[in-house]
């Protein structure tokens, strides 16, 4: 079966809550994404895949993709399709979502030897969020990259209705590119050692 040149990026959700902030910056970097000629972009939202809080008999790098629940099986099949990852996290008290560090831990091999990186929001930009969440990575064998998009304030880039405001994700055009030419980097480095 012939590779695809281009490199498979899944842009993740990471909230499912109401009236939640993070659909903004999520397809928005999807959008910048979807600019590179080398890459193949998919947006995915966690609340088209309902996990329950993980109660598999075994952790998931025993189970080698044996999941008993069928949402599980889904979402790992989702991941696997990945040669790099971007996940939109909010910091909720010095930390990300429960609905996120529960979707990280319904996979292990899906996620193994491939790229991640962050686009944060939140008190101090998120940064305590993604600072978290490189752990969770390296625990999963990923790779997480040096570089992220936080943006701060995100409450001053809606209008007094709610709705985001012309441009207001302008200023971090530059950050984006940065991080996503380093993500590119290391999912095409990666996917050649995986394939070898």
């Amino acid at each position: 079966m012939e590779i695809s040149s281009k490199i498979n990026v899944k842009v993740i959700i990471g909230s499912t809550r109401q009236n939640r902030f993070s659909e903004h910056p999520a397809r928005w970097i999807y959008e910048e994404a979807r600019k590179l000629p080398d890459a193949v972009v998919e947006l995915i939202d966690l609340r088209d895949y309902p996990l329950p809080f993980f109660n598999e008999p075994m952790p998931p790098s025993m189970l080698k993709g044996n999941y008993s629940n069928e949402v599980a099986k889904t979402w790992a099949a989702k991941v696997a399709e990945g040669d790099a990852y971007i996940v939109v996290a909010p910091e909720y008290n010095h930390g990300y979502p429960a609905v996120l560090k529960n979707a990280l831990d319904y996979a292990y091999s899906e996620w193994n030897n491939k790229p991640i990186g962050f686009v944060s929001y939140g008190t101090v930009s998120g940064v305590r969020s993604v600072e978290q969440l490189r752990q969770v990575a390296i625990e999963l064998q990923m790779v997480p990259v040096r570089n992220a998009v936080h943006i701060p304030s995100f409450w001053t880039l809606l209008d007094e209705g709610g709705k985001l405001k012309p441009g207001a994700f302008d200023a971090h055009k530059e950050s984006a590119k940065k991080f996503l030419d380093q993500l590119i980097w290391w999912a095409r480095a990666l996917r050649t050692a995986r394939n070898h």
